[in-house]
């Protein structure tokens, strides 16, 4: 594997004049669990600021109210029955087909691992032809199927940390950078087809897809709080959403979430940031990231 961290960052297409909501992608995100309406309200609220057209959360039917309470521009779906707990696995006919109308799907925020949600997101990992973003339990679902990361429906991003990473890959996440990379790439080559992308998380994140890699060089340690990888999803998701490829967008979207972090640290202070917050400062970031010379 070589290193591209050089090259220059992928940038969005600007926006025509013309243009309306349909032609900025259509995200689902998939998840949520009782305890947990949080993690998912946070990617979406990302994903919106992140420039996604339309933004639609299928979460349980028993939280579906907590979780559209938090945002009203964008859409949710309750699933399952009102007294379960997680989405149940009977439920997947129903996500199957409407990912089918989507440019984007994301899988795993506050999912929960609970009776049989794990078959739930393999079954979805490797049926699912749109692209899709796989964080926090959703990973954990797949490291209970590891061999399903051998072939999946379609593009594919992975965004563990390193605890999840271990689960995944069956070994320990180096301390260094250019062996986290040789690991990280190591798990994409999984995939024969090589559409698998993998975002390690932590300082100095990596991005590969098991031939090249980046070390992204944004973020800092007040970013080290619940709900950030959630951010982070819900960016992954808007941009493979308005067009980016799966490479390009997991390159700009760690950067992004980084530089919004960032900005919120400097106005803020590393150690009372929350997730929130960094949706708070996306706005600035993108502004930024246009100024930057092509």
């Amino acid at each position: 594997m070589h290193d591209s961290s050089s090259a220059p960052l992928p940038k969005l297409t600007p926006r025509s004049a013309d243009s309306h909501k349909g032609d900025y992608g259509r995200v689902l995100i998939i998840g949520g669990s009782r305890g947990m309406a949080g993690a998912p309200a946070l990617a979406g609220k990302a994903a919106l600021r992140s420039g996604a057209g339309l933004v639609t959360l299928a979460v349980p039917r028993s939280i579906q109210s907590t979780v559209a309470s938090f945002e009203p521009s964008y859409m949710t779906l309750g699933q399952g029955e009102a007294g379960d707990t997680a989405i149940p696995v009977s439920c997947f006919s129903d996500l199957h087909e409407l990912t089918q109308s989507m440019t984007a799907v994301a899988v795993g925020p506050g999912l929960s691992t609970v009776s049989r949600t794990p078959e739930l997101v393999q079954r979805l990992y490797n049926e699912v032809v749109a692209p899709m973003i796989i964080d926090a339990d959703g990973l954990n679902a797949l490291a209970k199927h590891a061999q399903c990361l051998k072939g999946p429906g379609g593009p594919r991003i992975l965004t563990p940390h390193p605890g999840e990473f271990q689960r995944l890959a069956g070994q320990l996440c180096a301390g260094e950078t250019a062996a986290r990379a040789q690991q990280a790439g190591k798990l994409c080559r999984r995939d024969s087809s090589g559409q698998t992308i993998v975002v390690l998380k932590g300082y100095q994140t990596i991005v590969t897809d098991g031939q090249q890699y980046t070390v992204n060089q944004t973020g800092n340690p007040g970013m080290a709080t619940g709900g950030t990888g959630d951010c982070l999803t819900g960016i992954l998701s808007a941009l493979v959403a308005q067009g980016l490829s799966t490479w390009e967008a997991a390159r700009l979207g760690a950067h992004v979430h980084g530089l919004a972090g960032d900005l919120a640290a400097a106005q803020l202070g590393q150690v009372a940031l929350i997730a929130s917050d960094l949706i708070d400062y996306l706005p600035a970031a993108y502004e930024l990231l246009s100024h930057l010379p092509s």
